[in-house]
């Protein structure tokens, strides 16, 4: 039986080899897009599956305005957590970031990711360890504990057990190697425990949150009595005890300040990855949306796919009509019929299937690199996913296109009448219509999803980082030593007038901040009564003007003032706007206990990446509030283009000689380096387009097979009415007319599913296009055209048809 099925479905390739070739092609691109999206769905979902206290550790993340939440805490709750807390299993203070520093052993040297934690570290993440123990790895400050791979780039082949190490000027002794062998929120090379003083300088300053906390939970479900608690603690501590201290009630003091009391979310690590309120590890925060929406994609894909298979399926049946009516003159019965052409469906599904992998390892690179990921094809998870895609598709492509054959009335196709009958057509213009929805869908949207992402390119920031570098600068000195800010803005200065001679550079200039990526610090100022939480952006004089930061009103800081470093800023727009004070300038604001007065009013520009809201901000020299200095992480150095490469390449010689002999000179350009914070969707563009193009292929596979069988049944019609004498263009509209119409619903369908999801994801941005009706209008053309195109071109051939071949047994 299954060799006569064999032989029959290598009959029916062998006579439709182009429906054939279109069928596991179209059935090949949407497995191959579902695969893709699972690679990424799984990757993202390995992060902490690993952990075994997953469900148990928490990351405490502050709320200290209704839109602003803080991966940081304050220290001083660490001596409430030893006490009041029975809930607690332990807790755990940390850098939630990586210092990337140099550790040397003997003359060998490595940049590596480095935590700093309390020494239970690894009771929250508790990686398995090849030499020494979790207990003991960090037993002091003096104590590192490093993975296998760094262990590796550092000692070689030697035992790093008892080794001593030099990092930030320290010397420590290696107590322990571990092994990160999956996705972790937090992925150190290596871990030290030099946090602790950090912790006692701030034991007792309820307004700093400086620190990282893990809270594992002896119960998980008592994390909301644990979030009640420390929400007390933080309002009698900071709230009630400011207030005292200003001589105001609690509610007066609320309403002066415009704040809230500090609230918490306590997060699992189980939901950190995807489902975080904040960027709160290292490794960085997923993109469920756009996991999601490639998901949802895929998907969309691969029923297109199926339905296109169905399509074929059924109207192909017409052409085996007589085959299944033989076949039930001779007693194949009806079961027996569905199971053949199951086989049929499986054979064609397993093709696909395996090309769809063909197609998936070849562009795998491609789509790491879109990603920026390093994803492969493996794993059990993934070979059952992949099982159930398979029967997935042989269920709903193969089964009722099976039922739909074997349901032919005998007596009706051995007379040859199939092909006037009704049957099928509901099914096959449906699934048409279902085609052009979702064709319409991804035309649509691939064009707003451009013309958002145009509009963030050629959006005004407010600043041209168009060639001034952005090198990057450390801080070498510890802030407890002698003379720690004399030694920190000598060294400065030196830089600036020395990379200032060198031929090229126009200007030198720096800020505490960094474009893209923010400012490192956050404080509030008073102004008649209002408080306004600003980013503080201490500066070098010069940096708004090279950067061509505009003036809305008021000077720039001038180093011809000299009270503008001791008791002058400016501030944005916005910071104006909540002051609530149209001509700011000469009033005199309290920032931190320092009388500061107002000499200017920025203009508003895009520090973070231009889908963020601009944020309240405030100027200030350096030398105005000194220790802002040390939150300099980068120098920005304007360069003239004319012979910029030799420029670059003496500063460079400059900076390792002079500057960082240790570390990499790493640079880039301000404009480029700010065009990355919204990379992801830029990536989101592309993928629409590339979709959108993926998915017009398959529409118009199926739309040519549909329309080539549609024809090809009125022949005898064609022949008929070219003999009466019509046209070549009248017959043209008569047999196109129907897929216009097909065209016109799926356009319709379309519509709201579109909009609708397309705003959704336009919330994101804080600048934003509106939906305007040019995308509905270019997307309906563009389906309407491609319609015609197929099927006018198949419409015609048929037009040029032998009259006679047709009637000749009339």
């Amino acid at each position: 039986m299954l060799k006569n099925w064999l032989h029959i479905f290598l009959y029916q390739i062998k006579n439709n080899k182009l429906f054939t070739a279109l069928n596991v092609l179209g059935l090949s691109i949407g497995i191959a897009g579902l695969i893709f999206a699972i690679l990424y769905w799984n990757d993202e979902q390995s992060y902490n599956a690993w952990n075994p206290n997953k469900d148990k550790v928490f990351q405490s993340i502050s709320q200290v305005a209704p839109d602003m939440y803080w991966a940081s805490n304050v220290a001083a709750l660490k001596t409430y957590f030893e006490k009041d807390f029975p809930e607690l299993e332990a807790y755990c203070y940390l850098e939630n970031w990586y210092y990337e520093e140099l550790v040397q052993y003997k003359s060998k040297k490595e940049i590596l990711k480095i935590t700093d934690s309390q020494n239970n570290f690894f009771e929250f993440f508790p990686f398995p360890f090849v030499k020494g123990s979790a207990k003991t790895a960090l037993k002091d400050n003096a104590s590192m504990a490093i993975s296998t791979k760094a262990a590796e780039r550092l000692f070689g082949n030697e035992d790093p057990m008892g080794k001593e190490v030099r990092y930030s000027g320290r010397t420590f002794v290696i107590r322990g190697v571990y092994e990160i062998t999956d996705k972790s929120s937090l992925m150190p090379e290596a871990v030290t425990n030099l946090i602790e003083p950090k912790i006692q300088e701030n034991i007792n300053h309820w307004g700093n949150f400086n620190h990282g906390l893990l809270l594992k939970l002896k119960n998980p479900d008592d994390a909301p009595k644990v979030v009640a608690r420390m929400e007390k603690i933080m309002f009698e501590n900071r709230v009630v005890r400011w207030a005292k201290e200003e001589g105001i009630s609690v509610d007066e003091w609320l309403k002066k300040n415009g704040q809230q009391s500090t609230m918490f979310t306590l997060e699992p690590l189980s939901k950190s990855r995807l489902h975080s309120v904040t960027d709160g590890f290292a490794e960085g925060k997923g993109n469920y949306q756009f996991l999601m929406i490639m998901l949802g994609l895929s998907i969309l894909i691969l029923i297109l796919s199926i339905v296109n298979y169905i399509n074929l399926a059924t109207a192909n049946a017409i052409k085996r009509a007589k085959e299944v009516g033989v076949r039930k003159i001779i007693g194949a019965s009806k079961m027996n019929i569905i199971k053949q052409f199951i086989f049929e469906t499986t054979l064609i599904t397993l093709f696909s299937i395996l090309l769809s992998l063909v197609i998936v390892e070849l562009s795998l690179p491609y789509y790491n690199e879109f990603l920026n990921k390093k994803l492969i094809i493996h794993g059990e998870q993934f070979y059952l996913q992949l099982i159930l895609i398979f029967f997935f598709t042989i269920a709903v492509a193969g089964i009722f296109p099976a039922i739909y054959v074997s349901n032919f009335e005998t007596l009706k196709v051995l007379k040859g009448n199939f092909g006037r009958s009704k049957s099928g057509i509901w099914l096959r213009n449906g699934m048409l219509v279902m085609q052009f929805a979702i064709a319409t869908f991804f035309i649509i949207g691939s064009y707003i999803v451009y013309q958002q992402v145009q509009f963030l390119n050629t959006k005004d920031l407010g600043f041209k980082g168009e060639q001034v570098l952005s090198i990057r600068y450390r801080n070498i000195y510890d802030w407890k030593e002698k003379d720690y800010k004399k030694k920190l803005f000598g060294r400065y200065y030196m830089i600036k007038d020395e990379i200032s001679k060198i031929k090229g550079v126009e200007q030198v200039s720096t800020g505490a901040f960094d474009f893209g990526n923010g400012s490192g610090s956050s404080s509030s100022f008073d102004y008649n009564g209002i408080t306004v939480q600003g980013q503080n952006m201490g500066i070098d004089f010069g940096m708004l003007e090279m950067m061509k930061i505009g003036l809305k009103e008021g000077r720039y800081l001038s180093d011809k003032l000299a009270s503008d470093t001791i008791s002058t800023m400016l501030v944005n727009e916005t910071a104006m706007k909540q002051m609530k004070e149209k001509n700011p300038l000469g009033k005199e604001v309290e920032w931190n206990g320092n009388k500061l007065k107002i000499v200017g009013v920025v203009k508003d520009f895009n520090l973070y990446s231009p889908q963020a809201e601009v944020p309240p901000m405030v100027f200030f020299h350096f030398k105005t509030i000194d220790w802002m200095l040390q939150n300099a992480s980068r120098i920005h150095v304007k360069v003239d283009g004319k012979n910029m490469e030799q420029t670059i390449a003496d500063i460079e010689k400059f900076w390792t000689k002079n500057v960082d002999s240790e570390y990499p000179f790493e640079y880039d350009f301000v404009d480029k380096a700010y065009a990355r914070t919204y990379e992801a969707y830029v990536k989101q563009r592309n993928l629409f387009s590339l979709l959108n193009v993926i998915v017009i292929l398959i529409a118009i596979f199926g739309l040519f097979a549909l329309a080539s069988y549609s024809i090809q049944r009125r022949m005898k019609e064609i022949a008929i009415r070219k003999t009466l004498g019509a046209e070549t263009n009248v017959l043209l509209k008569e047999l196109s007319k129907q897929y216009v119409f097909f065209c016109i619903i799926g356009f319709l369908i379309a519509v709201f599913p579109v909009y609708y999801l397309l705003g959704k994801w336009l919330e994101n941005f804080a600048s934003r296009i509106e939906i305007s009706f040019v995308p509905f209008v270019i997307g309906f053309i563009v389906l309407l055209i491609l319609t015609l195109i197929v099927v006018l071109s198949r419409a015609y051939q048929a037009t040029r048809l032998d009259v006679l071949k047709y009637l000749k047994y009339e």
